[in-house]
């Protein structure tokens, strides 16, 4: 179940919880479903300008090498030691420890852009119907 008070793209990565202009950025349980056990994660050092719908970094999985594209434009505060130390934490807790940076937001109007929880899951049942 995706968290109601997060934002999710189309490319399944969610932003949220938003407070005072900072907030998670993470993969969707489904992404994280669809590219099966994660073994690496590139992503950008702290202090790096970010650009909504733009790529950000990769995860390697056992699968492929995919690209992380930003669901919000900022700049990096954090990235999680453990999801770099442990990145099957994104497989096991996708929305938990398996968060990937902490961002302040550039432009708060541009979670617009992005679908709600309920927007997201009809989205998806629309996606694996065809």
């Amino acid at each position: 179940m995706n968290p109601q008070n997060f934002r999710y793209s189309k490319e399944h990565e969610w932003v949220g919880p938003v407070s005072n202009g900072v907030a998670l950025i993470g993969i969707t349980e489904y992404a994280e479903k669809e590219l099966g056990d994660i073994v690496f994660l590139d992503l950008p050092p702290v202090g790096s300008q970010i650009q909504q719908y733009k790529k950000l970094g990769e995860v390697e999985s056992v699968k492929a090498v995919s690209d992380i594209c930003s669901p919000v434009s900022g700049v990096v505060l954090e990235i999680n030691p453990s999801v770099m130390e442990h990145p099957e934490l994104v497989n096991t807790e996708p929305y938990v420890g398996g968060w990937l940076l902490k961002v302040t937001l550039a432009d708060l109007k541009e979670l617009d852009n992005l679908m709600t929880a309920e927007e997201y899951e009809a989205w998806l049942t629309q996606v694996s119907t065809k």
